[in-house]
């Protein structure tokens, strides 16, 4: 069968008929291509990139320019997948034209089919708001929040007791009404995560909220291996490249030190006359 580019109908369409969305996240055009013909129903480039990919401590040094720089790479790499630009920290913050305009560049800069926002308090729901009304669709996101993760007490769990509980629901309930396509639910219990998504008209899509979310998202490079600093309880690792990575090159390391590599096999040839004729002008 025919594939066809993922559109947000057809993501509100799976909710409704009860079929699994499914999410991963990309930051270059190899992966990114790999993700596409997999078959994943949406990319997230997530400022992430700046732990997986650009080693910082957090997420909070991402910039503007490296988010569209990396989106780009991503946009060149797929075909049919839902592609989604995260914004980072303070390119929504500052004002609501600010946070247009840093959207819009998502769009036309980098070929993106949406922009991720991160929590619902009263400031980022208005320019939800905005950002919605300029014709740029947002998927919303809840629970933990890395870029909020100080004021959060760190990388935990949120919403374990009622009162937080309920402000992630009406924050979710809100999202809804702003006009979000779908929301990310992030660290948050899964009876908490399979209430809200009975609750909501609209996708939610879970990292570590349990199976009940009606798509779920992993950060690629948790799930294959290639960052080592710490793993998430929420990730399945499906395959662990880092060591295969690590000794590979130190097998190269130690061809190249004792002259096996490069072999004959890997060599380009050259007629001995002509080589003769370049050696004997070079002693005249």
């Amino acid at each position: 069968m025919d594939r066809k580019k993922i559109t947000i109908p057809e993501l509100q369409n799976k909710k409704i008929e009860g079929r699994k969305i499914t999410m991963l996240t990309a930051y270059d055009y190899p992966i990114a291509k790999l993700v596409d013909d997999a078959g994943i129903d949406m990319i997230l480039v997530g400022d992430s990139l700046g732990m997986v990919v650009l080693g910082y401590d957090s997420t909070v040094p991402v910039t503007m320019n490296e988010m569209i720089h990396h989106c780009k790479a991503v946009r060149r790499g797929t075909k049919y997948a839902f592609l989604v630009g995260d914004m980072p920290f303070m390119s929504f913050q500052a004002s609501e034209e600010e946070a247009v305009k840093n959207a819009g560049r998502f769009l036309k800069e980098a070929g993106c089919d949406a922009i991720k926002l991160e929590t619902a308090e009263p400031r980022v729901l208005k320019v939800t708001r905005a950002i919605i009304e300029a014709g740029i669709p947002v998927l919303g996101h809840l629970g933990l929040t890395p870029q909020s993760a100080t004021k959060l007490g760190g990388l935990k769990v949120q919403g374990k007791d009622a009162g937080d509980a309920k402000k992630i629901v009406d924050s979710a309930l809100a999202l809804q009404e702003a006009g979000c396509f779908a929301i990310v639910l992030e660290c948050i219990p899964d009876k908490l995560a399979k209430l809200i998504s009975e609750k909501l008209r609209i996708p939610t899509i879970g990292i570590g909220a349990g199976k009940d979310c009606d798509g779920q998202v992993l950060v690629i490079n948790d799930m294959i291996g290639l960052f080592e600093r710490f793993m998430p309880k929420f990730v399945k690792q499906y395959v662990k490249l880092a060591p295969q990575i690590l000794g590979a090159v130190k097998q190269y390391k130690e061809e190249v030190e004792t002259g096996k590599f490069p072999g004959e096999e890997h060599c380009f040839g050259m007629k001995t006359e002509e080589l003769e004729k370049v050696a004997g002008a070079r002693k005249r």
